[in-house]
C-alpha cells in the first residue's frame, strides 16, 4: 500500500520544489497512461498509478534512484509484460478448454518488438517534453482523421501545416536514427 510518505519521498526525488514536483508528477503520470495506451493495454491509468506505486514503494524501501523518469518507464515496461503475460496465459487456458490448436510461438518476434519499443520510449525521453509530445500527437490519429487532427494542432502551435509536416520528419528521423542505434546496443549485450 502507497503511504504519504512514501509518495512524499517519490514527490521530493522529481524535484525539492513541491509545487515543481507536482507538475512534475502529473507530466509523468501523463506519459505513463500514454505508454500503456500505445500498447493497447486495457486499463492505461491504473497500470500507471500501479508502476508509480511500486516506484514510490523502492523509495520507501530506501532505494535510491538516479533517473526517477526512465526508471519509472522500465517500470512501467515490466508493469506492461505482466499484463500481456496475464492476458496470454487466460487465452491460452481459453483455448485449451476450446480444444482448439495452440498459435504460434512468437515469443522471439514479441521480445524483438519489446526491445523496439523500449528504444521508441528511451529515445522519446531525449527529446524536449513539448518534441516528444508533438510527434506523438502527429502521428497519434489513424488515417483517415490525421488531416484535420495535423492542420488543428499546427494551427495551435502556430504553425503553417507544411511547417509542422517538416517538423515532425525531423523528429521522426531523429528518433528513428536514436532508435536503432539503442536497438542495436541492446541486441550486441
Amino acid at each position: 500500500m502507497l503511504t504519504a510518505e512514501t509518495f512524499s519521498r517519490l514527490l521530493f526525488s522529481l524535484d525539492a520544489d513541491h509545487e515543481q514536483a507536482g507538475e512534475k508528477y502529473e507530466d509523468l503520470r501523463r506519459t505513463l497512461i500514454r505508454f500503456f495506451e500505445w500498447r493497447g493495454a486495457p486499463f492505461p491509468e491504473e497500470h500507471a498509478d500501479e508502476a508509480v506505486n511500486r516506484v514510490a514503494r523502492k523509495l520507501g524501501d530506501g532505494v535510491e534512484i538516479q533517473n526517477i523518469r526512465a526508471y519509472c518507464h522500465e517500470v512501467a515496461r515490466l508493469v506492461f509484460l505482466e499484463t500481456t503475460k496475464s492476458a496470454d496465459s487466460r487465452k491460452e487456458s481459453l483455448e485449451s478448454v476450446q480444444s482448439e490448436p495452440a498459435a504460434a510461438d512468437t515469443s522471439e518476434e514479441n521480445i524483438e518488438k519489446e526491445v523496439r519499443l523500449a528504444c521508441l520510449d528511451d529515445c522519446l525521453l531525449t527529446l524536449p517534453r513539448e518534441n516528444a509530445e508533438l510527434i506523438l500527437e502527429y502521428y497519434r490519429y489513424e488515417e483517415r482523421r490525421h488531416g484535420e487532427r495535423r492542420q488543428a494542432l499546427a494551427k495551435r502551435l502556430g504553425l503553417r501545416r507544411d511547417a509542422l509536416a517538416n517538423r515532425a520528419q525531423r523528429l521522426r528521423e531523429k528518433l528513428q536514427n536514436c532508435v536503432v542505434n539503442c536497438v542495436r546496443r541492446k541486441s550486441a549485450i
